[in-house]
């Protein structure tokens, strides 16, 4: 029997925040990972799917170039090397993660599965058993489909095996409207696949606002068919064909790819815990009842953190979640309560997607009035200056006190608007401060001004404005 004080299960983004928070308090830790080293990031999320997704648009630019009376051949994609420089990225970041967890002391590494005993005895594979007074839960997520799927054997795919790919395939069915889905989809088939999108129940991304909904709808469906309630009759396997029997526009489709991508979603790695020895209460879905703003699963001395918890699959949520759960875990029996970062989401399909602060979903469950502002990026001079003249921002303020809650987005460089939009979230700010601000020009920020200028004429306010009420709350 090993015993310390905290032992922390999974070595990812979540595990690793959560190592360096308790090693601060104490030096009797237990850092145990069952598989490889590397996070989900590194190896088969946020970096691989850039690297596809810079290929892609360099792809997508050579095409748009006629536009501006620069003129190409059409692009030659060798599928070949293009895998090649994603793996070999992908290895590198992989590399540099592997190297942090390896530069940890070894006394407190154990590379062996570990599941629960009792709620501090953790048995691992090797026979070693570990008391610990305190147990962070950091084991990630892994992906998910359904059964039909497995008609066609090894035809199917998960986001993990496309970043093994050495050659990119003829065609993809790509089923999933979410994040993984629309990313992976519009790359692939920018990149010369041939590429048909079919989503479930009309998601399009984490987007809740109906008009930015039908915006992003548009824009993806320049450069693939989706369709993000795909009526599907059937799922087969013909020789080394997958045959997706479906329906469009009423009349019955048939079409062959050569493999059938699932984007259908993820669950938490809690099946070989043996969570039931942990004597926790566990939700519908079989996960930790937990507090997000201490990470501590009821009142045990458990603490999870990251994917696992089936929050939100985010690494810097991750992050944070491993800080929070770490430094809670160290300072047991005190448990503080961290205030949490304002939500912010980043989809980098092409414009990007990105929700920041509350999501319109959120606001119409919450007792809140509230405007809305927008701005149509076709319209908007730089936009249209660097040829990505479409897309749709939305932003939201409470009626009578001007604060700015929130924004969802498809929008040039998104990816920077929504930081922007997040920081004022967070900052309190509201939309007359917001106005105030400088603007440069021609900047596609002067869109994000000309959003705020509709918002602020429908919130119609008197000077000076009234305190602010917490009917809406901040952005997080």
């Amino acid at each position: 029997m090993h015993e310390v004080d905290v032992a922390i299960v999974g070595t990812g983004t979540a595990g690793m925040a959560a190592y360096r928070k308790v090693r601060e308090r104490t030096e009797r830790i237990a850092l145990i990972e069952g598989g490889a080293y590397g996070t989900t990031c590194a190896r088969v999320g946020c970096m691989p799917s850039k690297l596809l997704i810079a290929a892609a648009e360099t792809a997508a630019a050579v095409r748009e170039a006629p536009r501006f009376g620069v003129h190409a051949e059409e692009p030659r994609i060798e599928g070949r090397e293009v895998m090649a420089r994603v793996r070999a990225e992908r290895d590198r970041f992989v590399g540099l993660v592997t190297e942090t967890v390896e530069g940890f002391d070894p006394a407190h590494r154990f590379h062996e599965r570990a599941r629960f005993e009792q709620p501090n005895v953790l048995a691992l594979d090797d026979g070693m058993r570990i008391r610990a007074e305190r147990v962070v839960i950091a084991t990630g997520s892994r992906p998910v489909w359904p059964r039909a799927f497995e008609a066609v054997g090894d035809l199917l795919v998960v986001n993990d095996d496309v970043f093994e790919w050495t050659e990119l395939p003829r065609s993809v069915a790509v089923f999933g409207g979410g994040v993984v889905g629309v990313e992976l989809g519009q790359a692939l088939a920018r990149l010369g696949v041939r590429v048909r999108l079919f989503g479930k129940g009309g998601d399009v991304g984490p987007l809740s606002d109906p008009a930015v909904l039908r915006a992003a709808l548009a824009a993806l469906n320049r450069d693939l068919p989706f369709d993000p309630d795909a009526d599907v009759q059937a799922i087969e396997r013909d020789g080394d064909q997958v045959v997706v029997r479906f329906t469009e526009g009423g009349e019955a489709r048939e079409e062959h790819f050569d493999r059938l991508l699932a984007a259908t979603g993820r669950k938490p790695n809690l099946d070989t815990l043996a969570i039931e020895n942990a004597g926790l209460e566990l939700d519908d879905a079989g996960v930790p009842r937990f507090d997000p703003l201490t990470m501590r699963v009821g009142d045990s001395p458990i603490f999870i953190a990251g994917d696992v918890s089936n929050r939100i699959p985010l690494l810097h949520e991750a992050a944070d979640d491993g800080r929070i759960a770490g430094e809670n875990a160290a300072g047991w029996p005190e448990v503080l309560v961290h205030r949490r970062r304002t939500p912010l989401a980043i989809v980098f399909t092409d414009p990007n997607i990105a929700i920041a602060g509350k999501s319109h979903a959120e606001l119409e469950r919450m007792p809140c009035d509230f405007a809305v502002g927008e701005v149509d990026f076709g319209d908007q001079g730089r936009s249209r200056v660097m040829g990505i003249d479409r897309g749709l921002l939305r932003v939201y303020g409470e009626r009578g006190t001007g604060l700015f809650l929130g924004a969802e987005m498809v929008a040039p460089r998104g990816e920077h608007l929504a930081h922007l939009l997040a920081w004022a979230a967070q900052a309190r700010l509201d939309v007359p401060t917001m106005l105030a601000m400088p603007f440069y020009h021609p900047v596609v920020e002067e869109g994000l001004r000309t959003a705020l200028r509709d918002l602020n004429a429908k919130l119609r306010l008197s000077p000076p404005a009234p305190p602010r009420s917490i009917d809406c709350g901040p952005g997080g």
